[in-house]
């Protein structure tokens, strides 16, 4: 069973422990060296929009990940590519025997992504070690900056630290046109080695992750920090609706038999007993196409996706349960027929309620305003919460923009949220055992 933190209030230095307080100011990361940086690494993928295309296991990602290392080595992290070809620079702590604490994101991206998404955690976490090292600042554990790669494609390299089967995802294309297989021995691992990188319980002590926001909470509220209660489950349908195709001209209104018209029904009926009940639930029908896919036909069939996401997977099963009621009473108001099939789903992820404190308390001493929120967004962190306790750190984007060149989180921002990710790390390395 892994043990869950609580904040400890005292700062361990080369010298040993000195009570936190007014006369013992938290630590700081130079904010200056930071967003140099993520600038720096904004060039590798450029595209003319601003944002970047530098999908995992492109040349661009090659370049951008010895870029990372050479940064790592300069700030004397050891730097090795584990044979899930995770990039893992690591600090040794004063008792070598414990686990270590880790910390660190991606920095893939989506095609035509922005210069934030990932990059800002990494580069964080990456500075937080530096910074521990120029302010003679001697942990207990060792501390490890991990670069997970092809986060955006499947959060493949965490997935494969926390021993997800490789056949699942191993053979299955991506968007630099090679296969997870090829794309692993591209940026120098070994798949046929993964089991080597894989972690067990009990071999990290904890994981923090820094991101941006993705979303508008924290800037429309005016709060600097989010503290993330957990990672949504995610659950995905497609639903095949069935009719009659018939010709458009000639087929009396009240005779027909239209798939597209049902559908249409299904996915305004879905929208309202979502945004009917409690919660912060979503609901989303991202594809939707008709066949014969003809002007002068009805439609025969229609085929769409619905994916919910929620903290709570039993409120996702009671929603769709309705909506499935709903589809039932469209079809027969339509003369269709309603098929669901799951063609997806990942499990919600927790945060740590003593990582929460952790990093509560951290920023509280900054003088930064906190409040909690769920990422509805999937993380490296959701596989790593599985392995040990986890917490993530949010930072305000910028109209809530990402994905997108677009994307932006201002640079006092991101300071605010590597001081409190830097502080966080020391009082988790004080807590644990």
């Amino acid at each position: 069973m892994r043990a869950s933190f609580i904040a400890a209030p005292v700062w361990l230095t080369g010298a040993g422990t000195r009570a936190a307080g007014a006369d013992h100011p938290p630590l700081r990361v130079n904010g200056e060296r930071l967003n140099r940086r993520l600038g720096e690494l904004a060039q590798f993928g450029r595209n003319a929009d601003g944002g970047i295309d530098r999908v995992a296991y492109s040349d661009a990602d090659v370049a951008a990940r010895q870029w990372v290392m050479e940064r790592m080595r300069e700030a004397g992290l050891d730097v090795r590519i584990d044979t899930a070809a995770n990039i893992v620079g690591r600090r040794g702590g004063r008792e070598a025997q414990l686990p270590p604490i880790m910390t660190g994101s991606h920095i893939d991206s989506v095609p035509g992504g922005g210069n934030y998404d990932g990059q800002v955690g990494s580069l964080a976490a990456l500075e937080c070690a530096q910074s521990l090292a120029e302010q003679d600042m001697a942990l207990r554990h060792p501390l490890e900056v991990i670069i997970f790669q092809n986060e955006e494609n499947g959060k493949v390299g965490s997935k494969a630290i926390r021993g997800q089967d490789p056949a699942t995802y191993l053979d299955l294309g991506t968007h630099s046109g090679r296969t997870i297989r090829e794309g692993i021995r591209f940026i120098g691992g070994d798949p046929d080695r993964l089991a080597e990188a894989m972690r067990r319980p009990g071999d990290v002590a904890a994981f923090l992750e820094l991101h941006i926001e993705q979303g508008a909470v924290l800037e429309t509220r005016d709060i600097p920090i989010g503290i993330v209660e957990g990672i949504v489950g995610i659950k995905r349908w497609q639903v095949t609706v069935t009719g009659f195709a018939n010709h458009a001209g000639t087929t009396p209104m009240d005779q027909r038999q239209d798939a597209l018209l049902a559908a249409a029904r299904f996915i305004d009926a879905a929208n309202r007993i979502v945004r009917e009940t409690q919660g912060r639930q979503v609901a989303t029908v991202g594809t939707l196409a008709a066949e014969p896919g003809a002007p002068n036909v009805i439609a025969g069939s229609a085929t769409l996706t619905l994916e919910m996401r929620d903290l709570d997977l039993t409120r996702v099963d009671r929603l769709f349960a309705t909506m499935q009621d709903a589809a039932g009473d469209i079809g027969r108001a339509t003369g269709t027929q309603f098929d669901f099939r799951e063609i997806y789903r990942t499990l919600p992820a927790r945060t740590d309620n003593g990582m929460r404190e952790i990093i509560a308390a951290a920023a509280r001493e900054l003088g930064l305003g906190t409040m909690s929120l769920p990422s509805g967004a999937g993380h490296d962190a959701q596989e790593m919460a599985q392995l040990a306790p986890m917490g993530m750190i949010f930072v305000p984007s910028a109209r809530g923009i990402s994905h997108s060149p677009r994307e932006f989180s201002a640079p006092a921002d991101i300071v605010n949220g590597a001081n409190v990710l830097l502080n966080a790390l020391v009082r988790v390395d004080m807590a644990g055992g």
